[in-house]
């Protein structure tokens, strides 16, 4: 039962990381830019979120309603002005250009909000949980793994279905032969980044729900979203949300073995992973 208990625990603190990480995919996977600032702007929408909370009353779900747009446009603006210029099969300039971000993003966290810890009033949903059996399953982590679940379909199909799934792959694999037949490449990777930035807006209510932020917390989230993308495997929507399961499932292992080994746990299930199966375990050799 205690190592049952561990892998639902583990898949629902892989609900987690799976929004950390579909923004991710979409950015690294698909159109193949490496933004390191992607931790930051998590605790960036979190802190915004909790000063939204504090200075008018609002619970959690009206803040949600009002990062999620705030992201949007903070990923429109980032592609647009930044990114944009960079962007290209040298993943090296928008690198140390997000880099350059990150550096600023946490600077300006630092200075607006100090370096303290603070987290996000749920009015108590945050602590109720639903007994099955001898497990007790909190109610916040399956909302958050429900939310993902639906995030990570509604990707898949955008990619897969919409003629904006079909233009922005075609974006990434060739930008002169997507421009002969109409696409507009600049703007095709704005959306995207838009969609990716806009999908932190959920997870940054999420994390300041289940634990404290800080300013310097964002390299964490950095490092969970891209080893569940590399475990799930490059441009895989779904192989993202797999790989998130798997360290979120190793993690809770690693934490019933000795509670010091958890972080541990999924940094080496990743390298083994990364040893074993470069491409990752959805990707293509």
């Amino acid at each position: 039962m205690q190592w049952f208990d561990a892998l639902v625990q583990g898949i629902l603190l892989g609900g987690m990381y799976a929004q950390y990480a579909l923004g991710m995919a979409l950015m690294f996977g698909v159109m193949r830019i490496v933004n390191v600032s992607h931790g930051d702007l998590v605790i960036l929408l979190s802190l915004i979120g909790i000063s939204l909370a504090s200075a008018f009353g609002l619970g959690p779900f009206t803040v949600m309603a009002a990062l999620v747009p705030l992201a949007v446009a903070m990923g429109w603006l980032l592609q647009r002005a930044v990114l944009n210029r960079v962007v290209g099969e040298d993943p090296l300039p928008s690198l140390i250009a997000t880099f350059g971000l990150s550096l600023a993003l946490q600077n300006l966290m630092l200075q607006i909000w100090s370096a303290n810890s603070r987290s996000l009033p749920g009015g108590g949903i945050e602590s109720q949980s639903i007994q099955i059996g001898g497990i007790y399953i909190g109610l916040l982590p399956v909302l958050v793994l429900l939310v993902a679940v639906g995030l990570t379909l509604a990707l898949d199909l955008m990619l897969k279905r919409m003629r904006f799934g079909r233009a922005l792959r075609a974006a990434a694999a060739d930008v002169e032969a997507a421009s002969m037949t109409g696409v507009n490449a600049k703007t095709v990777y704005a959306t995207a980044t838009a969609i990716a930035v806009g999908i932190l807006g959920f997870a940054a209510v999420f994390q300041a729900l289940r634990s404290t932020v800080a300013p310097a917390d964002g390299g964490a989230q950095l490092i969970y979203a891209f080893e569940a993308v590399i475990i799930g495997g490059m441009g895989s929507v779904w192989g993202a949300f797999a790989g998130s399961m798997v360290l979120g499932i190793a993690q809770a292992v690693g934490f019933r073995l000795d509670p010091g080994f958890g972080v541990l746990a999924g940094h080496l299930v990743f390298l083994l992973i990364l040893a074993v199966r470069p491409q990752g375990l959805f990707g293509r050799a």
